[in-house]
């Protein structure tokens, strides 16, 4: 059985740990802050919440000295207790920061230091740097964040702990009628309207792009291979950059006029290409089971029907 990962996160106040324990769970990570040490033997040995799809998690706990019950001293030998433990693999990070930019973000944002309530930022400062000196030393991992900007921070996180890139986003591909409108949450907008209309042949009309019949249809238009490989090429290109900065979803839509059709079909091959280039997209047909109305394909379609333009 593979050691679950526990990291323990903590550092200065105002060094950018709030941030680091948003970024790790974006990540796929669990993550509690302001955890008591003395608890976190009896938090490991809790199951996981069956509530979750990824099983059993990296768990990252953030602590300082606002946590409870916080003592470096005694915080290191628990640690090391812990580490005994062979079922779990336990590391540290801490977050350092110059005192001159953590005076500037307490005045910055106008909070109190936890350890200078009625006095300067620059006493609370330089008190936790000297508790916190024997973790700094002892710490596996350090990240300085002077000059680091928050998005920074989350850009060294992700590439020093992301547990499988390919967990970070969700990529979804939606398939949808300009007929019945946009969806407001839209990314990446592929219009596939130039595609000849399977609609206006009387066999292909109730049918979907999921029948061969339409496919087959649809495969025949001489803008149909290039077209393709270009959408394809497009998201081969930008998805490992969406990927890379963190971001969350991807939201790729795929219009024709009334969504039953062309655009089912394009979703569901570039679904097919994305998954043999590596990537997990999920397919929504927005208007799949939408009634067929002729007055909306006329008004809507670019291939030489839209009459009412």
């Amino acid at each position: 059985m593979s050691k679950k990962h526990v990291l323990l996160v903590t550092g200065l106040s105002g060094a950018g740990k709030t941030t680091a324990l948003k970024t790790l769970e974006d990540i796929g990570w669990e993550t509690v802050d302001n955890f008591p040490i003395r608890l976190v033997e009896g938090l490991l040995n809790t199951p996981p919440s069956s509530s979750r799809s990824d099983g059993d998690p990296p768990l990252a706990l953030g602590f300082d000295s606002r946590t409870r019950g916080f003592d470096h001293d005694n915080l290191i030998k628990s640690i090391k207790k812990l580490q005994e433990n062979e079922n779990y693999h336990i590391s540290t990070l801490y977050l350092d920061c110059a005192g001159s930019e953590l005076e500037r973000r307490y005045d910055e944002t106008r909070r109190r230091h936890p350890l200078a309530l009625d006095r300067p930022a620059k006493q609370g400062i330089a008190a936790e740097r000297n508790q916190f000196e024997s973790i700094r030393r002892w710490a596996d991992h350090l990240i300085d964040t002077s000059s680091l900007s928050a998005n920074d921070l989350q850009k060294r996180i992700r590439e020093e702990f992301s547990i499988n890139y390919g967990d970070i986003t969700t990529v979804t591909i939606t398939s949808f009628g300009f007929s019945r409108g946009v969806p407001n949450n839209i990314d990446l907008l592929f219009d596939v309207r130039f595609l000849s209309n399977p609609f206006w042949d009387s066999g292909l009309k109730h049918m979907t792009g999921q029948d061969a019949p339409v496919a087959e249809y649809i495969s025949k238009d001489p803008a149909y291979d290039e077209a393709l490989e270009k959408f394809e090429d497009m998201l081969k290109f930008l998805l490992p950059r969406y990927i890379k900065t963190g971001k969350a979803y991807v939201n790729i839509g795929i219009g024709c006029t009334g969504g039953r059709h062309r655009s089912v079909h394009i979703a569901e091959e570039l679904s097919k290409r994305l998954h043999e280039a590596g990537f997990s997209p999920t397919v929504l047909h927005r208007n799949l089971a939408s009634r067929p109305m002729e007055a909306l394909e006329a008004m809507h379609d670019l291939n030489g029907r839209n009459k009412g333009i």
